[in-house]
């Protein structure tokens, strides 16, 4: 699923839910700028999937917009919801069995300690394969280090660099560049992180 098939089923799906709504409102729901919110708007239009029309106020100092999903934008939200799930129940499903993999001979060599870097959606899903395994994670640490997750306090990712743990999982569905390196940077070796990326094969591989 493209990126711009994402935001389009984002911003459908945002309208379908809102009575009215400004395009400053929704930049903000998006977490975009208004600008390319505006352009995204556009492009809905000229396809048929919204219709653009005048909200009424008194008194109006400024004209403003309503945005209405029509009858082709419903049936066009609902295509990207299905490829979407499509897509995500394929990304969940390589997640999990890379990371069984990765797990699979841990308890037998005695490594059981194993820290979660990350929350969210991912993070759940290495839980539940982590419990499989017959582990349980020793700790959470995140980025944004507030709050529980998984029965747990969530902790700075810094503290990663003095934990006692055998193994940390990446638990996120980016890209592992986006966080190994600084993982390692902490002085983590590389080889005790575990992504939810399978492995890029090698030119001499089959």
């Amino acid at each position: 699923m493209e990126r711009s098939d994402e935001r389009h089923l984002q911003i459908l799906t945002v309208i379908g839910e809102a009575d009215s709504l400004t395009q400053r409102a929704l930049a903000q729901r998006l977490g975009v700028a208004v600008g390319l919110t505006n352009l995204y708007l556009k492009r809905l239009a000229r396809k048929g999937f919204i219709k653009i029309v005048e909200f009424p106020r008194k008194p109006r100092p400024r004209r403003r917009l309503r945005y209405l999903l029509t009858p082709r934008g419903l049936a066009e939200k609902t295509r990207l919801t299905y490829q979407y799930m499509d897509r995500s129940l394929a990304l969940y499903r390589l997640a999990r069995a890379t990371l069984r993999d990765a797990l699979a001979h841990l308890p037998r060599s005695g490594l059981r300690r194993i820290a979660l870097y990350g929350t969210g959606e991912a993070a759940e899903l290495a839980y539940l394969t982590l419990r499989e395994a017959g582990l349980e994670p020793v700790g959470v640490f995140a980025r944004n280090a507030e709050g529980v997750f998984l029965g747990l306090t969530v902790r700075d990712w810094r503290e990663l660099a003095t934990a006692d743990v055998d193994r940390i999982v990446v638990a996120t569905f980016d890209k592992p560049k986006l966080h190994v390196p600084d993982l390692v940077a902490l002085g983590i070796p590389a080889e005790k992180l575990l992504t939810l990326s399978p492995p890029k094969r090698t030119n001499g591989a089959h």
